[in-house]
């Protein structure tokens, strides 16, 4: 059991001596910031003060008392404000590092959620062209909270929503047909590319694909007789690129659902039977809200949900005057089909300009299912790329835009997963890319990968003087107590990572990985500098092989942790700095 859950288990056990009817949830048990006030410290006086009418202090005094007769802890003291600080035994660092070693991967590892499934939608960009930058945030974020979730117990499946059925797809056939007239030699007319069309480049072979397998056969033919076949291909065509961006990314998705298929088969009829046999259909008329506009709004009357009845401001239209479904019945046809598959926890993935969509959408999941399902919806935030300091400009609609291949092209794809979850998801994130590409400890990228690939420098060069590989290290059976206050404080910070992989998940903030690795890099970049000065703490001794199997095996452990960490984030780690 690694080390904090097992200081925490045994403070509740304590905790529950004085009262069994205790709720700890709210207890924490950290590593202290400050060397001075020991080495973990705990709020359980704190919060837990009230329910047994004493003050922190005085609380703090029955449980100091507990904690003296654990075996880690070396000396407990009382801070002014009722926090409580322990000082552990030097042998639990090291006992602590051999397990991290022992374990590997499965140091991290928990069950948590005791193999429950959760449903993640993330991506669903419109299939009207490649991805763009602007996706590219969506799809890491997504799949990394879903191997975070997968790390601590949860069966997660993830799924692409292809919105193939909106007006946008007529556009996107419109701009094919044009390329296909152009690839056989047709005279567009001026303005041919303006408006309601895509003019992007990326069209262009797809138009040439299909004059290559049709001939003239659409030329002079009325839209109505090649819309619907120009549709098909043009989504397929699009998708086929989608799926290839994604898998550049490193992200597999388990099941691609489309929307017109949805409502071809009568499944948004059926999700408004249940709404309507439950009573949260009606006919009326809606007042657009205050200083807002709302598309499906129509001054008619209209088929409307009642959305207010589950805690929305207004309710929503899901019919128009003129007999067409709105968006947003497709939306609760979708939410309805992932329940019917006997999907119960639902995470959306969103970008910030849909927070006006969370509140309707999270009453329609409650409705639909009868409060059965619960629907989580993450709102993330624009990335701005900027070359040398100057912002990029882009344009989908014009066909100026970073692809998310370029992206991934330039800088690869390590670094974009990286710099994608830096942040957390409600913060807009600058992506420069010459920073990003820079070789310096500013760049946390590099950094973190710099630190793994300094451990493989050293057992290359352990294992030309000494025949010391990272296997044979491990098989080491004695291993003397680190006292070094340096090396410590590597272990102290190995020794946080399965709370960081567990709260990360918990909270699905994937930027606490990274903000960790970046730690972790640091503090083994500062023992490394540390070795310069003083030759008890250099990882490699000529003269002593068993010193150097020693310290080795406390890379190992760094090693250790930080490719569990950039695999959990869909990163490789290297072994060697290019």
């Amino acid at each position: 059991m690694p080390l904090l859950k097992l200081i925490r288990e045994q403070l509740t056990s304590a905790i529950q001596l004085l009262s069994n009817d205790v709720d700890t949830a709210k207890v924490q048990v950290e590593l202290t910031q400050n060397v001075n006030h020991g080495d973990i410290t705990t709020n359980a006086a704190m919060v837990l003060c009230k329910f047994f009418e004493l003050s922190p202090k005085r609380l703090a005094e029955k449980l100091v008392e507990k904690i003296k007769n654990f075996e880690e802890v070396d000396k407990v003291e009382i801070a002014g404000n009722g926090f409580i600080n322990m000082t552990l035994k030097h042998f639990v660092w090291t006992d602590e590092l051999k397990k991290i070693v022992a374990l590997g991967k499965n140091y991290s590892a928990t069950n948590i959620a005791n193999n429950q499934t959760v449903h993640i939608e993330f991506v669903s960009a419109n299939p009207t062209g490649p991805m763009h930058t602007g996706h590219v945030r969506n799809a890491v974020l997504g799949d990394t909270i879903a191997a975070l979730l997968h790390k601590v117990g949860y069966k997660v499946y993830r799924e692409y929503y292809i919105n193939d059925a909106g007006r946008q797809i007529d556009c996107l056939a419109r701009s094919v047909y044009l390329r296909y007239l152009e690839a056989l030699g047709q005279t567009l007319p001026l303005g041919a590319f303006e408006g309601d069309v895509y003019p992007g480049e990326y069209l262009i072979p797809v138009g040439k694909e299909i004059a290559d397998r049709d001939g003239d056969k659409w030329i002079n033919k009325a839209e109505g007789d090649w819309l619907a076949a120009f549709k098909t291909f043009s989504v397929n065509a699009m998708m086929q690129l989608i799926r290839n961006d994604l898998t550049e990314l490193g992200i597999i998705m388990d099941c691609y659902t489309s929307e017109k298929v949805l409502a071809d088969t009568g499944k948004i009829q059926d999700a408004v039977a249940v709404l309507e046999k439950n009573g949260d259909i009606y006919t009326g008329t809606l007042v657009p809200p205050q200083g807002k506009v709302d598309e499906d709004w129509e001054v008619q009357p209209q088929t409307l949900f009642r959305s207010t009845k589950y805690g929305d401001e207004i309710d929503r239209s899901l019919r128009k005057s003129n007999g067409s479904w709105t968006y947003f019945a497709g939306d609760i046809a979708y939410h309805f089909d992932k329940y019917s598959r006997g999907f119960t926890q639902l995470i959306n993935v969103l970008g910030a300009d849909h927070c006006g969509y969370v509140t309707r959408l999270k009453a329609a999941v409650t409705a639909i299912t009868n409060g059965n399902a619960s629907l989580n919806i993450k709102l993330f935030q624009i990335v701005n790329f900027f070359e040398n300091g100057i912002p990029v400009k882009m344009s989908k609609r014009a066909g100026t835009f970073i692809t998310a291949h370029d992206l991934v092209s330039r800088v690869g794809k390590d670094a974009t997963r990286f710099m994608m979850i830096s942040r957390h998801h409600r913060t807009i994130i600058d992506f420069d890319f010459k920073k990003v590409l820079e070789l310096s400890h500013d760049n946390p990228v590099f950094y973190v990968q710099y630190a793994h690939a300094r451990i493989c420098s050293v057992f290359r060069h352990a294992l030309s003087v000494f025949g010391l590989s990272e296997d044979v290290v491990k098989d080491t059976g004695h291993i003397e107590i680190f006292t070094e206050q340096a090396e410590i404080a590597v272990i102290k910070c190995l020794a946080n990572w399965p709370q960081v992989v567990e709260q990360s998940a918990i909270n699905q903030e994937p930027h606490r990985i990274t903000n960790y690795l970046y730690t972790l890099a640091g503090v083994f970049h500062c023992l490394w500098n540390h070795g310069k000065e003083s030759t008890r703490l250099r990882f490699i001794d000529v003269k002593n092989k068993t010193a150097t199997r020693e310290k080795l095996f406390l890379l190992i452990g760094v090693a250790t942790v930080l490719r569990d960490g950039l695999e959990l984030l869909g990163i490789t780690p290297v072994e060697e700095m290019k």
